[in-house]
């Protein structure tokens, strides 16, 4: 992996926040438990609302705004509406309205680039998909990343998901990973942490961080911490008001 210099570099990563069936207290002791880490970049990777509702993106929009900056935000299948003609012709407009104008954000910061990108076209209920137009974003952004930048692709489906859950474009999608070098997806969507390599690129799955909607896991979401050895990917669980450290990920660096 690319050098992230010699203090190294922290990112949070939330998912599924689902506003609108959410946890109050969560959500208070959630931007606490970020804000303790003093990351570089705070990513949510989508399902930010329930039902794409405009109090729900209210509420999101509160939630985000707290988390520590520079944020970047992507759009999860949960963020838009669900049956109504507004899915039909205006499907990311709430979102656009209130939570980032720009569906395929880019962050650059010294040592890391970073692009976001919305697997959940108006048109698939559940399950994700990659264009091919995306997949050429990722190699002309993050291809072309200065030498020494970290390079991370945030979105919604996990790549690594397979069966009814596998992304439509996956092959691809893992093409344009491989040829830009890319070292870290982080996605939400399952609501289960996990953590592995989609051939040379680390896979961070950050469970959900303030829905009910656990899935007999808990609420959790994630601290990557990159140094010259190592990524370390640190799930946080909560645990009565607070939150403690749960299983740890150590993957050696890509040279």
């Amino acid at each position: 992996m690319s050098a992230p210099g010699r203090t190294g570099l922290v990112i949070a990563h939330l998912s599924d926040l689902h506003l609108g069936a959410h946890d109050p207290d969560t959500v208070e002791s959630v931007v606490a438990d970020v804000a303790a880490v003093r990351p570089a970049l705070t990513v949510v990777t989508g399902d930010c609302t329930m039902r794409a509702r405009n109090r729900q993106f209210r509420q999101a929009r509160y939630l985000i705004d707290r988390l520590p900056a520079p944020r970047l935000v992507v759009l999860g299948n949960h963020d838009v509406p669900l049956v109504s003609v507004r899915r039909l012709v205006s499907p990311y407009r709430r979102y656009r309205l209130l939570i980032d104008s720009d569906l395929e954000p880019v962050v650059r910061l010294p040592g890391l680039t970073a692009l976001g990108l919305p697997t959940a076209p108006a048109w698939r209920w559940k399950s994700g998909r990659v264009s091919r137009r995306q997949s050429d974003s990722v190699v002309a952004v993050l291809g072309a990343a200065p030498v020494g930048d970290v390079r991370l692709l945030a979105l919604h489906h996990p790549p690594r998901a397979t069966g009814l859950a596998t992304v439509a474009g996956r092959g691809r999608l893992l093409h344009a990973l491989a040829v830009s070098r890319v070292d870290l997806v982080l996605a939400g969507h399952t609501h289960v942490p996990a953590a592995g390599l989609v051939g040379a690129t680390l896979e961070v799955v950050a469970g959900t961080a303030t829905s009910r909607r656990t899935r007999g896991v808990g609420r959790s979401w994630t601290v990557i911490r990159i140094d010259e050895a190592a990524v370390v990917v640190e799930e946080r669980h909560q645990s009565g008001s607070g939150w403690r450290t749960g299983p740890t990920t150590h993957c050696p660096r890509r040279s």
